[in-house]
């Protein structure tokens, strides 16, 4: 072998050596923790557990504004009717908080000190109650247990100190302690966000009406609701939740009716990390991807958005499904009961309009649609004609079907 063949073998050899070696510190340095060689994901996962936690949205309701007096946050809440519309051709005259039924939401963060100045526009006197939160007794505010009634027109001062948790603040009057009541969030972050940490933060306040034909006030007294609303609105009103593929997302349900709801998620598995007491011990977290919210109840859940879509979030109870008690994860649904396309377009100009959201084509209407359900309506007045002539020992031509 001549010494140039030996000489290329040996340099290769070397080369590969030093290669080798160069692989394995450019490795060491990576699991090395204060090398400065971390990876993107080790320094994105770092990142995200530290900080802050993100506020929570409120979609169609939004938040309570707030001023600082020192190092005090003072809130303005004022209780009064309000006009929600909870659809663009319905219109429901309630009450509520500042204009918006559901009220807007207080977010504060653990610690901080918070006065809020409530007045009562109301027809009626009217209280305060902290459900879920920690308290004095005098600000518990039910009606001549814990303290007087706010009248109409009068105001009270409130004062917090250290909050922390999800809770609620409703109403603790005869009238609006109903299924129109006034109650909504109150969010108390802590100073350090949960792990692990999510990207988005959502509240969806539940809801139910009833309301007669022709009424604007809804029955407080009446069980059978005609009317279910996410926010205070019912499909296809519904804003929808955005969130980016591969994030985290934490979704707030607050039950403000009096039935309880199966809250479905659509393409997605989610755990169950609170209720409106604080959150859970991560030991007791489950897969699930419908969790039971209950009367006067809150549940928090979190879930990683791992398929693109747009996933449906509805009460899976039959009737409550019929009644638009549904939103969507990123786009909107848009239905209806029309049977041609003409009249299907129309329908959607005029949502589209109200709405302030564009539509496309919908999907095409079957030509003989129509024909099949005129001509089984047809064939289902036969059939009633028939039996009822037999009933009566008449005979039936058979043709027609009509009495000889």
């Amino acid at each position: 072998m001549s010494n140039s063949r030996r000489n290329f073998f040996r340099n290769a050899a070397l080369m590969g050596t030093g290669l080798f070696a160069w692989a394995e510190s450019l490795r060491a340095q990576v699991r090395s923790p204060g090398s400065g060689g971390e990876t993107r994901k080790s320094k994105r996962e770092g990142a995200s557990k530290s900080g802050p936690p993100v506020p929570m949205s409120t979609p169609d309701v939004g938040d309570l504004p707030f001023e600082m007096d020192g190092n005090v946050k003072v809130f303005h809440l004022v209780a009064e009717p309000v006009k929600r519309t909870i659809v663009p051709w319905k219109t429901l005259d309630v009450w509520g908080y500042n204009g918006s039924c559901p009220g807007p939401t207080i977010q504060v963060q653990q610690g901080e000190r918070v006065r809020i100045i409530f007045e009562n526009k109301l027809p009626e006197s009217t209280s305060l109650h902290w459900h879920g939160l920690e308290v004095p007794i005098e600000q518990d505010g039910v009606p001549w247990i814990s303290q007087k009634p706010t009248a109409p027109g009068r105001k009270i001062y409130v004062r917090i100190y250290g909050a922390s948790g999800r809770n609620l603040f409703l109403s603790r009057a005869q009238r609006d302690a109903g299924n129109d009541g006034a109650a909504r969030f109150f969010i108390a972050h802590p100073k350090e966000e949960s792990s692990p940490r999510v990207d988005h933060d959502y509240g969806i306040v539940l809801q139910e009406w009833a309301v007669l034909p022709a009424n604007t006030v809804p029955n407080t007294a009446s069980m059978e609701f005609n009317w279910l609303t996410f926010n205070g609105v019912s499909a296809p009103l519904t804003t929808p939740l955005l969130a980016r593929l591969g994030s985290r997302v934490r979704l707030r349900i607050v039950n403000l009716g009096m039935d309880h709801h199966p809250i479905h998620l659509h393409g997605n598995q989610f755990v169950i990390t609170g209720t409106e007491g604080g959150r859970a011990p991560q030991s007791t977290w489950y897969p699930t991807n419908t969790v039971l919210v209950g009367v006067a109840q809150a549940k928090v859940v979190e879930f990683e958005t791992k398929h693109p879509g747009d996933w449906m979030i509805h009460c899976h109870l039959p009737h409550h499904m019929m009644n638009s008690m549904m939103d969507l994860l990123r786009e909107r649904q848009i239905s209806t009961a029309d049977l041609t396309e003409e009249t299907a377009m129309q329908q959607m100009q005029s949502l589209a309009a109200s709405a302030k959201f564009s539509h496309v084509h919908p999907s095409p209407v079957a030509k003989m649609l129509k024909r099949r359900l005129a001509f089984r309506k047809t064939r289902s007045w036969k059939w009633g004609w028939t039996n009822w002539c037999r009933s009566r020992k008449r005979t039936v031509c058979r043709k027609t079907g009509a009495p000889e």
